[in-house]
C-alpha cells in the first residue's frame, strides 16, 4: 500500500478508535446492567436501593450533555489550532511553505467537528434553560 494512502488511513482509523471505543464500551456496560436488572425483576427478586441509585445517577449525568459537548468543542478546536500552529512551525514561518497546507486538512476536520459540538452545546443550554423556565 502506498504511503500517501496508508498514512491518512492510519490517522483517521486512530482518530475513530479513540472516539468510538470508549463510547461503545460505555454503552455495552449500560446495556448489560439494564439486562441484569430486567432479569432480576422478571424473577421477582428485590433490587438493592444503591443499585437503583447508581443507575439513576447515570441518567442524571447524561442530562449534563451540554457541558460535555462544550468540553469536547474546546478540545477539538484547540487541536485544530494546534495543527495550524504546527504547520507554521514546520515551515519555519515561511509564508510560501508547503507543510502548512498539509496541516490544514486535519485542522479543518477537527475545527468543523469542534464547531458542531459548540453549536450543540449552545442548543442544549438554550433547551435546558427553556425547560427550566
Amino acid at each position: 500500500m502506498d504511503a500517501e494512502i496508508f498514512v491518512p488511513f492510519v490517522f483517521f482509523g486512530f482518530l475513530a478508535a479513540i472516539i468510538l471505543v470508549p463510547q461503545l464500551s460505555k454503552e455495552r456496560t449500560k446495556r448489560s446492567a439494564h439486562d441484569l436488572v430486567s432479569q432480576a425483576l422478571s424473577r421477582g427478586q428485590n433490587l438493592d436501593p444503591t443499585l437503583v441509585q447508581q443507575l439513576t445517577q447515570n441518567l442524571l449525568d447524561e442530562g449534563n450533555r451540554a457541558r460535555k459537548s462544550l468540553g469536547s468543542a474546546v478540545i477539538l478546536l484547540a487541536l485544530a489550532g494546534g495543527f495550524i500552529a504546527t504547520g507554521y512551525v514546520m515551515d519555519g514561518f515561511d509564508p510560501g511553505g508547503d507543510a502548512r497546507h498539509g496541516m490544514w486538512i486535519p485542522a479543518i476536520i477537527l475545527g468543523s467537528v469542534g464547531t458542531a459540538f459548540l453549536l450543540l452545546s449552545i442548543i442544549d443550554y438554550a433547551t435546558k434553560r427553556r425547560a427550566q423556565s
